[in-house]
């Protein structure tokens, strides 16, 4: 039983406030794009995960899709597994890859072993694994709060434009982007923003995390230079990752940016 597990990207990120437990308070709009990864469950004698494809990092046995599992596992009586993933999403770009692959982890136990879990509480699992994770339960537009795992209903609907996604080969990590960013309350709330008319959004839809990010890596800047220099009518930094969208309103192509950088068109 697979799934292709999608990632998402960011429009607008801002950092509200820290909280007292560590984290940050955010608000953001999380929206799905057509960039997967594969994620199989099959019957085994032990439950262990195999990985194919972009190299993650870390243990294999601390695989977030192991993890998914085994939270599942200490309420339900689950049979053992082959965990397989073939990873196609790219790693600390700001995609939600790990999330997303945590979280359909989650639908396929649902689905395969009739847990009759529903969307809230396959959600509250989800929470437990990631900020974003659970985002991909429902996997539609939100405006996203709290730590990034409370949502808004949200209709949008990018489908008439081109989404191209540019990652550089540099790892910003999430501590990394945090630690240069002072929390604060945006003047006008993404949740009213996101409404504005899109070619609006260059002059008023931000990201809190490219000031710093920009500034410590220029080149991740100058993408998005390039990508509005080639047409984009919006682009922007996604979540705390190294990746960089565009918006634009007719297929490009873009040779010069793909020598250094691995590109995505018409996600």
């Amino acid at each position: 039983m697979l799934a292709f597990a999608n990632a998402k990207i960011n429009l607008g990120l801002h950092i509200t406030e820290k909280r007292t437990d560590g984290y940050h308070n955010l608000e953001t709009v999380f929206y799905p794009v057509k960039l997967y990864d594969v994620v199989e469950l099959s019957d085994a004698e032990e439950t262990h995960c195999v990985i194919a494809g972009v190299q993650v990092p870390g243990k294999l046995e601390d695989n977030i899709c192991l993890k998914a599992y085994h939270l599942l596992g200490k309420d339900f009586e689950l049979p053992p597994q082959q965990i397989t993933l073939l990873k196609n999403i790219p790693v600390g770009a700001g995609l939600g890859g790990g999330s997303a692959d945590a979280a359909f982890v989650i639908k396929l136990l649902n689905d395969k072993f009739k847990l009759g879990l529903n969307s809230a509480a396959m959600q509250d699992y989800a929470r437990q694994l990631g900020a974003d994770c659970a985002f991909f339960i429902e996997n539609k537009p939100v405006y996203a709060f709290g730590k990034g795992d409370e949502f808004s209903e949200l209709q949008l609907d990018l489908s008439a434009y081109c989404l191209v996604l540019v990652k550089p080969d540099v790892h910003v990590s999430t501590a990394e982007a945090y630690a240069g960013v002072k929390p604060s309350m945006p003047g006008r709330s993404l949740k009213d923003l996101i409404h504005l008319p899109l070619e609006d959004w260059r002059l008023h839809v931000q990201n809190d995390f490219e000031r710093s990010v920009f500034s410590k890596y220029p080149g991740i800047g100058q993408i998005k230079n390039s990508l509005y220099e080639s047409g984009a009518v919006y682009a922007a930094m996604s979540g705390s990752g190294s990746c960089v969208f565009g918006i634009f309103e007719n297929k490009v192509r873009l040779p010069e940016l793909e020598k250094e950088n691995r590109i995505f068109y018409n996600v």
